[in-house]
């Protein structure tokens, strides 16, 4: 049996549903949408070449993710008294690379993420690239590039995951 083609949608509808999974606080879920090899990146400044030779506000690998997800699960974790919550504005994403044959794809995202603890809010602006590749008929992400409008500034600490 052939497996279904992806198409431009379901790159959107991807993007989209990786949102809510961060914004419902489904992080198990959300940590199965990437390869093992992927990396979750928030360059440090703007048109950053690459986040190993350069400092980042996140590079984070497998082993990083899933460090940072127990960290949040942990009812010990005095950061998260009380619990962080985020949301995700996101404007239509659009699809700049669909290579069929090589089944990759970049899908670019304008957004504004909230992130809420307690009395305090914080506001971010900025892209989200997501590379993506089928893998066993399904999506997934090899890399996820936030790129803030203010990436050079000094930023507060984010808790959860843009």
């Amino acid at each position: 049996m052939a497996a279904t083609p992806i198409t431009r949608q379901d790159l959107v509808d991807f993007v989209v549903q990786e949102s809510r999974l961060l914004d419902a606080k489904r992080y198990e879920e959300w940590k199965a949408l990437f390869t093992d090899d992927a990396f979750y990146w928030v360059p440090a400044v703007p048109d950053q070449e690459d986040g190993i030779n350069h400092c980042s506000h996140m590079y984070e690998d497998k082993l990083l993710r899933e460090l940072r997800i127990e960290r949040l699960k942990s009812p010990r974790a005095f950061s998260q008294q009380p619990p962080s919550r985020c949301h995700h504005l996101l404007q239509v994403p659009t699809v700049e690379r669909f290579d069929e044959e090589a089944k990759e794809y970049l899908v670019r995202t304008e957004f504004h993420y909230t992130e809420s603890q307690g009395d305090e809010l914080q506001f971010y602006v900025g892209t989200f690239f997501h590379h993506l590749k089928a893998v066993d008929g399904a999506l997934r992400m090899t890399l996820k590039r936030v790129n803030l409008l203010n990436c050079d500034a000094a930023l507060t600490a984010v808790q959860l995951f843009i």
